[in-house]
């Protein structure tokens, strides 16, 4: 969840929704951290430049040098913990990965034996991938989504898109640090800050929030920690890092990917998805974690057909002759943010498409109360049957408030737990409230899009994913920067894609593809054409503060 949606509904963001917040720099006052020691708001940088022998590196690369024999998936592993190593807790202290994992070699080792076979399970045989800490893994790694709570409790069983990262040979890396409790804690909280991982660092100016909730997963394939990474989103989670880190982030259809074995907070719209460095590497991802699920019976049932393959519908030409709207606020929001837009609306017509202006958020905009009363409900039932049967020290949302109130210096010492004591308050899903939250959240986000798609012709929607990254704050929190295009895909539970646009100022901003359920394909597409048209990743440079 990003918790910047909230600021939007307020009267904070509408003083804040006017600054020009990447202009600004942040404050590099010390501050304590949540272990009790100094945490410098921008500690010394480690510069990009520095040879790494992965740079970069795309599936296909690393691939390409397992076939040659110049790297195996033992290697591959042992680079990228090295590199987590350098940056992870030393120099930047990038805190992206909060466990690595204590099998992978051996992990590695069994898929090179593997291939000497002439064994190969796809394009992932051997690739070293990351995964969300609060994705279950039956390993020896916890799952905790961050919180001390929960330290400690390891899955009993892979999660079932672990499952199939497993079965696809890609090696678990290890988990990433996010916004803990997926940013569903505080109307206070600090985007890539949790009790047990402490706060991940932005890589390309590292004063400047990751965004969340799934920071670590963003830092990590930005700052080439990893080949891929795994996030979760429920409004915001996967898009908005996958933006302030200079990436591909790709939030499927609800129900495209199976939610079990994920600490949850709304069965309504929780996914996971792919975050890489281009869009053919979240499509090679994807294809091997998309999959039906009966046990998770989604609002969304599975197509039948099944999707495609997905990385065989990419083509460069894929814009032409498309259609396309684009939000008209965001042509007319901050100058420098407005301006990437508009160059990147010059490259769609360029490769093709037609461009029509759509007013998406205004429309949306009035059910975010409802939204955030859905979430409340929801986020208390997932939680209490997800550790009702976890085997853990806390057995229900209730447990987990009191564990909090117990060690309130290490757990809440930044900021408090408001949105977990509202969700414990609410009063069940058999309440009148919460079916009419469902109703007024589902049902018109998805007229509002259907509508929009359909009386313009439209194969898809462009925006600005969100604005420049703001700065760490353990003070007050995030702010918002006045422009996100989250909630209308994240309410309808429909897929978004957010690729590369620019940046300003040395922070990355994303454009984002937004539209109609199980479209993927012609997401990832679209969004491929314009990636290739533009060449827009940037490798983060580990600057200490915005540069004037």
């Amino acid at each position: 969840m990003n918790r910047r949606l909230f600021l939007n509904r307020g009267t904070r963001a509408a003083l804040t929704a006017t600054l020009l917040p990447a202009v600004v720099s942040c404050q590099s006052t010390d501050k304590p951290a949540a272990d009790g020691t100094a945490d410098a708001a921008a500690p010394a940088g480690t510069s990009a430049a520095e040879p790494f022998a992965l740079h970069e590196a795309t599936v296909a690369d690393l691939q390409a040098r397992m076939v040659e024999g110049t790297e195996t998936a033992r290697s591959l592993c042992e680079k990228y913990l090295a590199r987590i190593q350098a940056l992870n807790e030393q120099g930047p202290r990038l805190r992206a990965v909060i466990e690595t994992n204590p099998d992978a070699l051996t992990i590695a080792d069994g898929l090179d034996r593997e291939r000497k076979t002439g064994k190969l399970r796809g394009p992932l045989h051997g690739i070293p991938v990351l995964i969300k800490d609060n994705i279950d893994s039956g390993d020896q790694m916890m799952t905790t989504a961050g919180a001390l709570a929960l330290a400690g409790h390891k899955a009993r069983q892979d999660a079932f898109i672990v499952r199939k990262l497993r079965a696809a040979g890609a090696v678990l890396l290890g988990k990433t640090n996010l916004s803990e409790w997926a940013n569903f804690r505080s109307s206070r909280s600090v985007s890539g800050w949790s009790s047990r991982g402490h706060q991940t660092r932005n890589p390309y100016v590292l004063d400047r929030s990751p965004s969340g909730s799934s920071s670590g997963s963003g830092v990590a394939v930005a700052a080439n920690l990893c080949a891929l990474a795994i996030g979760t989103e429920t409004d915001g989670s996967v898009v908005s890092p996958a933006s302030a880190n200079g990436l591909v982030g790709l939030k499927p259809t609800v129900g495209l990917l199976s939610r079990r074995g994920i600490i949850p907070i709304s069965s309504t719209q929780d996914t996971a998805g792919p975050m890489a460095r281009t869009v053919r590497d979240a499509a090679i991802l994807l294809q091997a974690l998309a999959g039906a699920d009966p046990a998770d019976p989604a609002q969304l049932p599975y197509p039948t057909p099944t999707p495609a393959d997905y990385p065989s519908l990419l083509r460069a030409d894929a814009l032409a002759g498309q259609r396309l709207g684009v939000e008209k606020a965001h042509l007319n929001g901050p100058p420098a943010v407005a301006a990437l837009l508009k160059e990147a609306v010059t490259v769609l017509k360029a490769q093709g498409a037609t461009i029509v202006e759509v007013e998406l958020i205004e429309k949306i905009h009035p059910l975010g109360e409802a939204e955030f009363d859905l979430l409340l409900y929801e986020f208390k039932a997932g939680v209490n049957q997800y550790l009702a049967g976890a085997g853990a020290s806390v057995r229900n949302l209730a447990d987990v408030i009191a564990y909090n109130n117990t060690h309130a210096a290490e757990a809440m010492p930044i900021f408090q737990q408001e949105i977990l004591i509202a969700a414990e308050k609410s009063d069940g899903l058999g309440s009148a409230k919460y079916r009419a939250a469902v109703q007024k959240t589902v049902s018109e986000s998805r007229k509002i899009l259907d509508d929009l798609l359909r009386e313009n012709r439209l194969s898809a929607i462009v925006g600005v994913t969100t604005g420049p990254a703001w700065c760490i704050d353990w003070v007050n929190g995030d702010y918002s920067t006045g422009i996100d295009f989250s909630s209308p895909a994240a309410m309808a539970g429909y897929p978004h894609l957010t690729v590369p646009m620019g940046q300003v100022r040395g922070l990355p901003v994303g454009l984002s593809f937004v539209g109609p359920a199980y479209h993927e394909g012609q997401l990832l597409a679209l969004g491929y054409a314009y990636e290739q048209a533009t060449h827009k990743r940037v490798a983060p440079q580990m600057l200490p503060t915005v540069m004037g």
